[in-house]
């Protein structure tokens, strides 16, 4: 099943012209990221050798699906950046200081997205700006759609996970230490998880 479609003159005439999957259609609609199953986080190589993985724990945010014109959905999420957790609570006090997100100037790091394209089946690249501190640049971020379901309270739900990585350092993160072996103490290549669940709001 198809949900986002490539957002250009040529896939608007296909959309027009191609008959709309009954299933497909019957996704349209609001929908409001529910926090509390789903989740945003992130890895990160320390000291060249091992990996540091972390999460957001408070986050939101809304996707608007249009099944008939696919290209027309959209998705934003807002992290507050107060809220990482890579279970090392100096650790994470470090990285809520103005060495690296200042989070206390800059709270919240947002996605805005501007287009999307099926790359086959149920893969997707959804594109948008990111903006973390004061910095705003594009980030395309590869996702699969899991699905949906109707869950025991009678909510309507949808499902995607994905990834994307970034270079930190184009967002102004770039605190590092250099290793006497070499290299350095935190990499700037960063990888972003989404496991995202959203509930359809009421007509």
């Amino acid at each position: 099943m198809g949900l986002f479609g490539r957002k250009n003159t040529e896939s608007a005439v296909a959309t027009a012209t191609l008959p709309v999957d009954p299933a497909l259609a019957a996704l349209t609609g609001d929908y409001t990221i529910d926090p509390a199953h789903s989740s945003i986080g992130f890895t990160v190589r320390h000291a060249m050798v091992t990996n540091v993985r972390g999460t957001f724990a408070e986050h939101e945010g809304a996707l608007s699906l249009d099944g008939a014109n696919p290209a027309a959905s959209t998705a934003v999420i807002d992290v507050k950046i107060a809220s990482i957790d890579t279970g090392i609570g100096d650790r994470d006090g470090h990285l809520r200081s103005g060495d690296f997100f200042d989070a206390e100037q800059f709270p919240l790091m947002s996605f805005r997205s501007t287009e999307a394209a099926q790359l086959g089946g149920d893969k997707f690249r959804i594109t948008g700006d990111l903006t973390i501190k004061d910095v705003t640049k594009p980030l395309s971020i590869d996702l699969e759609f899991n699905g949906t379901a109707t869950d025991v309270y009678g909510n309507e739900r949808v499902g995607f996970e994905g990834s994307a990585e970034i270079l930190r350092s184009e967002w102004g993160l770039t605190w590092n230490a250099a290793l006497e072996t070499g290299g350095v103490m935190v990499s700037d290549k960063v990888k972003l998880n989404f496991d995202i669940s959203a509930i359809k709001n009421a007509a």
